[in-house]
């Protein structure tokens, strides 16, 4: 069983689906503590050929609350704005017409908390990408929430019978092999293989949100794309480790 745990984020970059779609059960993370100036609440599109953030704006966040405790503002003015950005920005990319009415279905989602509302975006296009996997949200598992960080993690993987858990490469600084390997659990890390398509006449940016992503390649081009990666797991990774040496 291959499980994969990560806060929502807002429309994500590709690594961030890489992952989903690559475990059979994956936990949405909404009851962890709200990261400020993370990837949870904003992203980077295509701005005039300049990577440029647009966010979903937040009533009383704090680092101090649960992703799930956070409210988003009421005003749909600033949502229509950002729609409007995306628009302006959009309009004459290839797949604009496919994409646009599901980022307006998403962006004007009436409900006021943030982890409902992304974990909706989510399942949205999960739905236009034609990904499967079981989606899970933290909060509704029976768990020890007493635990933390690792230990918490190696807690969810033994309740949902994982064999295998994923995680994004930025988490080899956080996680060990040999924690995982005592529970008889495979530690992988996904490495997203570079990914480069056509924006309009711009140089390449790489690593925008996933919109970017929809709005200049085909589903079945995506979908190609959702399997661009490197799995480093304890074998492969000492193996290289001795080529090294």
């Amino acid at each position: 069983m291959k499980i994969g745990i990560m806060q929502p984020y807002f429309f994500p970059y590709i690594g961030y689906w890489q992952l989903l779609n690559a475990v059979d059960k994956y936990v949405i993370y909404d009851d962890v503590n709200y990261i400020k100036g993370g990837w949870i609440n904003r992203n980077r599109i295509l701005m005039n050929g300049e990577a440029k953030y647009f966010n979903v704006q937040l009533k009383d966040a704090s680092p101090n609350k649960k992703i799930n405790e956070v409210e988003v503002s009421s005003d749909n003015v600033a949502k229509k704005k950002m729609l409007n950005a995306l628009e302006m920005n959009y309009r004459k990319a290839p797949y604009f017409n496919d994409v646009f009415p599901l980022l307006k279905d998403i962006i004007l989602n009436e409900t006021d908390n943030l982890a409902a509302y992304l974990i909706y975006s989510i399942k949205k296009v999960c739905e236009y990408l034609d990904i499967k996997t079981e989606l899970i949200v933290s909060s509704t598992m029976e768990k020890n929430n007493a635990l933390k960080g690792k230990e918490k993690v190696l807690h969810i993987c033994e309740l949902l019978g994982a064999t295998e858990y994923y995680n994004a490469i930025g988490g080899r600084e956080l996680y060990d092999y040999e924690s995982f390997d005592e529970h008889h659990i495979l530690l992988n890390f996904v490495k997203t293989k570079p990914i480069v398509y056509t924006q309009f006449k711009n140089d390449f940016i790489p690593n925008l949100s996933i919109i970017d992503v929809m709005m200049f390649n085909s589903k079945e081009e995506i979908k190609t794309m959702l399997n661009e990666f490197e799995l480093i797991n304890q074998n492969n990774d000492h193996l290289a480790l001795k080529k090294t040496l």
